[in-house]
């Protein structure tokens, strides 16, 4: 060849050749690298994506296609050029897929989970989610009928007329809950308490907020009603004596009959001493109750001294193993001294009768009395060492509310709440439970 017109020397001409030669070879050495690497990176996701999902023991994979792999974007713009417009026909990696070490290398046609969209899907084994416990029955669902009467037209009704439907409360709103609680029945100075809490507690923000100053009132109230008290144990005695005392009319008979149905029906042996020996129909109604839930009575003649009937009921419940004797007692007007007098003496002749008794001495005390109740309890509290209260005839009166008070002035424990005519109605109290009753919103 001659290079003699050429514009270069033959020298450079070859170095030239030389350089493009090795430019070239570079390119493709670096193309042919880059593809190797990304290869590698696909087989490398393919591991970990194509997990077949367990299969039961002993059930084969069923027969399905191979699921097509992990493709760059440089790899799938050229296979679109290279094919027709009909959908392209599926690339397969000469590398088997990663399978779980139960399955045998001789069934590579297990269908693997897709793994981008568009791909098609595979059927997958449905592991139906665990249904939750069943909830914990509340007594919320026995209180709330009870005291529908106190949240409808009771001091809570009337509260809440003063947060419903506003976002956001006037500054004379403390002045407006002030009038609600002091006529409320919950007495003067738990209102005042409530009062003096809710100015200091709450910020100006929150007095705005009537779904914060309703959440102080619920909690307040809980807290009331949370005294330290034990549960009481029928078991830690044998007799247990328990003293019922009480105006007449409070529902002190009717209580005595259902709470020995409840003992009853938990295996206990009760004896039931008839101490109101002055109301000519309160032997009676024991009698009748102690019938019905097969109790034992101790009566006396009308007009018999009752601490001497309340004695021997309690000697005999003793000498006869009985577990619980519950003893009834007069309920004449309690601004009489005579009574007093007379409470006092039957608590002193059942230390007599038994060691350590009365064991627990409880109050029943009418809701419908309203803040009279606080009074009546005050007066009996200051005569006798009453351990806890049993509020009655919730169902049939708005002034539930001074539970609150009582709860709140005389540090007494709530036992039993009295809701309906029937036994079941005589329920254990539960502050919490109680609580969410009173505030619970009314069915429409």
């Amino acid at each position: 060849m001659d290079f003699s017109s050429l514009p270069i020397s033959p020298t450079e001409l070859y170095e030239l050749i030389a350089v493009v030669g090795g430019v070239g070879v570079t390119g493709a050495l670096g193309v042919l690298f880059v593809r190797r690497a990304r290869a590698a990176r696909r087989r490398q996701i393919d591991a970990v994506d194509e997990v077949p999902a367990a299969l039961p023991r002993g059930q084969a994979a069923p027969k399905s296609k191979q699921a097509e792999p992990e493709e760059d974007a440089d790899q799938k713009a050229e296979k679109e050029k290279e094919s027709p417009p009909p959908r392209p026909a599926r690339a397969t990696s000469g590398h088997a897929p990663a399978h779980a070490p139960h399955e045998r290398a001789e069934e590579p046609e297990a269908e693997a989970p897709a793994a981008k969209p568009g791909a098609e899907p595979r059927s997958a084994q449905v592991i139906p989610f665990p249904a939750p416990p069943a909830p914990k029955e509340k007594v919320v669902s026995a209180l709330a009928p009870g005291l529908a009467r106190t949240r409808s037209s009771g001091f809570i009704a009337r509260l809440g007329e003063l947060f419903s439907g506003r976002k956001e409360l006037d500054p004379s709103i403390v002045d407006e809950i002030e009038k609600v609680l002091l006529t409320a029945d919950i007495g003067v100075k738990t209102s005042q308490k409530l009062l003096e809490e809710i100015r200091s507690s709450l910020t100006r923000r929150e007095l705005k907020d009537p779904d914060a100053v309703w959440a102080f009132l619920r909690r307040r109230s809980a807290e009331m009603l949370s005294l330290p008290a034990p549960e009481v144990d029928f078991s830690s005695a044998k007799p247990f004596v328990l003293l019922v005392i009480g105006v007449n009319g409070s529902g002190k008979t009717t209580t005595i009959g259902k709470l020995a149905a409840k003992l009853a029906g938990e295996g206990k042996r009760v004896l039931l001493a008839a101490g109101d020996t002055f109301r000519a129909a309160a032997a009676e109604q024991l009698e009748v109750w102690a019938g019905r839930t097969g109790a034992t009575i101790v009566r006396g003649k009308e007009g018999a001294d009752p601490s001497s009937v309340i004695f021997d009921g309690v000697k005999r419940a003793a000498t006869e193993s009985f577990d619980v004797a519950i003893a009834d007692t007069a309920g004449r007007l309690h601004t009489k001294t005579d009574l007093m007098q007379e409470l006092q003496k039957v608590r002193r002749t059942l230390g007599k009768a038994a060691p350590g008794a009365p064991h627990e001495t409880w109050l029943v005390i009418d809701a419908t009395s309203g803040q009279n109740a606080i009074a009546q309890a005050q007066i009996f509290t200051e005569a006798m060492a009453v351990s806890g209260i049993v509020l009655t005839k919730l169902d049939g009166t708005a002034k539930g509310g001074v539970i609150l008070g009582i709860a709140d002035q005389l540090r007494i424990p709530v036992r039993y709440v009295g809701v309906g005519e029937t036994v079941d109605d005589l329920r254990r109290f539960d502050p919490e439970e109680f609580v969410e009753a009173l505030f619970a919103p009314l069915e429409s």
